[in-house]
């Protein structure tokens, strides 16, 4: 290799390279490097915060699923405010026409925390995550009929896919649970209708902001500090406050270092969530979060020590595999 007064620099194969090229090569390379860089970080992040939350609920039998999510969410508005009040990110003002415009979808975004709280107290984490497949479904049929969206065979019969490993998943699961199974149907529900009716708001959002525009943190900050009143008037409907003041476990530091951990966690997700999204695209992320379930769906059977037959085995297995196809269905799919 050999080097030009122009700038220019002889490769092995008789190529010159120029220095424009190498800042683009190098530059191509950073990017990746970042790339894979957040979603590691995201996968972290989601793993940990699922089984820690189980842990939580489970481990510890702790019976206040409402109180861990309001806990959780006041220690992202804390450090978000921070982070704001430091300069370091900008939040939009909290105004009343944007708390009026974001509250529906707040509503089921706290509805979404809670019931993925109540399942993972009953139900093992591989369940949890073969289960969430239903959300996909929902979410396909909600975009046909609501955006007149069409999906290709290939997303349908992934969809089939994830049905059929759903119900095999669940009349094989030797800890079936229907409190629990009854929840995560709901959670599926209200996951779908979150996703489906964020995009419309966040349109509706930015039109009463001061900036015009509505960024990820600003976002993070409208769902966490709405949901901690809303979170308030459930601890009393749902009568946790008698179970608080009398449970032991309030009075552990070891206790609530894990659940100040967890909230630490859910606000890692949005942040790794956001910096992976921005760093590839909708297409990847998707990709990604379902070879996600994999190691978790493992690390939740060995970690809780989960009875497990060869036939629920095998279900879950399929189930995420259905949930790979379809995100390989969804990157083929045109626009």
């Amino acid at each position: 290799m050999k080097s030009h007064e122009n700038g220019e620099i002889d490769l092995e194969d008789g190529k010159s390279e120029k220095p424009v090229d190498k800042v683009i090569r190098s530059n191509k390379l950073m990017v990746h490097n970042q790339a894979l860089l957040a979603g590691l970080a995201y996968c972290i992040s989601s793993c940990s915060m699922i089984l820690v939350n189980k842990f939580v609920l489970s481990s510890y039998n702790f019976s206040a699923g409402i109180s861990l999510m309001l806990y959780q969410n006041f220690i992202s508005v804390i450090i978000v405010s921070t982070l704001s009040f430091l300069g370091i990110i900008s939040t939009e003002p909290l105004t009343w026409r944007l708390i009026k415009v974001w509250l529906p979808v707040n509503v089921i975004f706290v509805g979404m925390l809670i019931t993925s709280m109540f399942s993972l107290k009953y139900i093992n984490v591989a369940m949890v995550t073969v289960l969430k497949n239903v959300t996909n479904v929902i979410t396909a049929v909600g975009e046909m009929y609501l955006f007149q969206k069409h999906h290709d065979n290939r997303v349908w019969v992934a969809l089939f896919l994830m049905i059929v490993s759903a119900i095999s998943g669940g009349l094989t699961d030797l800890s079936f649970h229907a409190v629990g199974y009854t929840w995560q149907i709901r959670n599926c529900f209200l996951t779908a209708s979150y996703s489906l009716t964020l995009r419309r708001v966040m349109d509706t959002a930015k039109q009463v902001t001061r900036s015009g525009n509505l960024n990820e943190f600003s976002m993070v900050m409208l769902n966490n500090t709405l949901s901690l009143p809303l979170g308030l008037v459930l601890i009393f409907v749902f009568n946790e406050v008698d179970y608080l003041t009398t449970t032991p476990l309030l009075t552990l530091p070891v206790f609530w270092l894990v659940m100040t951990l967890s909230g630490f966690l859910g606000l890692a997700i949005s942040f790794t969530s956001m910096w992976f999204l921005h760093q590839t695209g909708a297409t990847t992320y998707s990709l990604v979060g379902s070879l996600n379930k994999i190691p978790l769906s493992l690390a939740g059977i060995l970690l809780f020590k989960v009875p497990t037959s060869l036939e629920n085995s095998a279900s879950i297995l399929f189930g995420l595999v259905a949930g790979v196809f379809f995100a390989r269905a969804k990157m083929r799919e045109r626009p």
